[in-house]
């Protein structure tokens, strides 16, 4: 069969996502078997190889997963001894006192802005997650009033700011000052979140309402006695910032010791975050487990538990990323770049813009990114006129638009928020397009003073 060329694969491109949507929300099909069908169609339609088709498909799911597996199963121990020993009914607790009942999403939005900065968008919601699901619990608030100004602020550091390996690898191509560009992220990154998080989810958590029998829930959520000696606040914070404390090391291990010295090499080591995340998971067992006066066997069965709920999360984020590795090897990424490339636009809306569209065929803000940077990069070096930093905003900006079926993001956020598709679309979609379009909106008022 002669591959398909140019429009036609957005076409096909484009129906195989309705059908997704359809199949998942009205027919209530399973969504990791849907994937996988309507991806091994698509290839076929497009005209890919049929011996190809598979091993494609596998590719994705394969580099997904052996990232996201690691961190979801990892994180989840971590969230589970937090929430058994009561660690995140003391965080909830600290928080809401701090902030208040009536501004839970803001103090939301404040963690996961912090936490979020050295680490991936994945690493960050797992981390994250169990204070969500107790801080909803505690106020007997939307877990969207709570979940979407958490997921606005990783989001948003995940995009814009260094150490995030896209945005430091746009600051090489686009030789800009990484120290600026931290500074201009931030001038655009904070009112960014704010819109897209507290006040957004406060705006959507009126319409959208989860089903609350969210089986996670008490995976996360400790019913025990309320009167029961919580762990410290002090000791809870080190323990679930010990993995972010440690891959901010690892980021800057050059600054500690020369590259290629058994030391650096060391430090990258336990900087990496599914490294991290199994020192802080060992480190748990003694703060949140012995400590608390739980035995081996309990520890033990903790962690059995808590891994049963996320097979199907993990299935369903890898199934995605199958998607979007046949988008891209069906040539979809390609005639996008295309299109893109053609429009002759400025500077920073065509790095926006190139990204925008990678992210909408892949799925893959890093993705997105680090590929339009490779093919707007050269076009800027000739143009210029631009500031270097502001591409790398405006490029990261477009890689955040419109998560859809192909982003394991959007499963992780409708699986673990209990949500349905359309649900998901409302919530999630909307934010994630809404942090693309202001922070561009930002970053272009930005080049007019700069």
């Amino acid at each position: 069969m002669e591959a398909v060329q140019g429009s036609a694969l957005l076409v096909y491109a484009l129906v195989a996502v309705i059908a997704l949507i359809v199949l998942i929300a009205k027919f209530k099909m399973n969504p990791f078997i849907v994937l996988i069908v309507v991806s091994l169609v698509l290839g076929l339609a497009v005209g890919m190889p049929m011996g190809n088709i598979v091993k494609a498909f596998e590719t994705g799911v394969g580099n997904a997963l052996g990232h996201i597996a690691l961190v979801v199963g990892l994180g989840t121990m971590l969230g589970k001894m937090m929430a058994e020993s009561g660690g995140a009914e003391r965080i909830a607790n600290t928080m809401i006192k701090a902030f208040g009942e009536k501004n839970v999403h803001w103090a939301m939005m404040t963690v996961a802005f912090i936490v979020g900065l050295p680490v991936f968008f994945e690493v960050g919601f797992v981390l994250l997650v169990p204070i969500a699901f107790n801080v909803a619990k505690r106020t007997g608030t939307n877990m969207v009033l709570v979940g979407i100004p958490m997921v606005a602020g990783l989001s948003v550091v995940h995009g814009l700011i260094p150490p995030h390996p896209a945005a430091l690898l746009a600051v090489t191509a686009y030789s800009a000052d990484i120290g600026r560009t931290i500074l201009y992220a931030l001038i655009v990154g904070i009112p960014t979140a704010i819109i897209a998080g507290p006040i957004f989810g406060k705006l959507i958590s009126k319409v959208v309402i989860p089903n609350p029998d969210n089986p996670l829930i008490s995976q996360f959520v400790d019913e025990g006695k309320k009167d029961r000696e919580l762990p410290g606040f002090g000791i809870t914070l080190f323990t679930i910032l010990l993995p972010v404390a440690l891959m901010l090391i690892g980021s800057w291990a050059d600054l500690f010791f020369a590259p290629k010295t058994f030391a650096n090499d060391f430090l990258r080591l336990i900087g990496n975050s599914v490294i991290a995340l199994l020192i802080a998971t060992l480190v748990s067992f003694w703060t949140f487990g012995r400590a608390r006066g739980f035995g081996a066997d309990q520890i033990l069965k903790f962690t059995n538990e808590c891994l049963a709920p996320i097979a199907s999360i993990t299935l369903v984020v890898g199934a995605g990323a199958g998607f979007g590795r046949i988008l891209m090897d069906g040539g979809v990424s390609k005639a996008i770049v295309g299109i893109a490339t053609d429009a002759h636009l400025s500077p920073l809306i065509l790095g926006w813009f190139v990204a925008a569209l990678i992210r909408v065929a892949t799925g893959s803000a890093t993705v997105a990114m680090t590929t339009a940077c490779g093919i707007v990069a050269p076009i800027v070096s000739t143009v210029g006129g631009v500031r270097p930093e502001l591409m790398v905003l405006a490029t990261g900006a477009g890689s955040l638009i419109l998560s859809h079926v192909n982003d394991g993001g959007f499963w992780l956020v409708k699986e673990y928020f209990n949500m349905t598709v359309p649900q998901t679309f409302k919530t999630w979609t909307v934010m994630e397009t809404l942090v693309s379009v202001l922070a561009l909106l930002f970053t272009l008022a930005l080049a007019t003073v700069v």
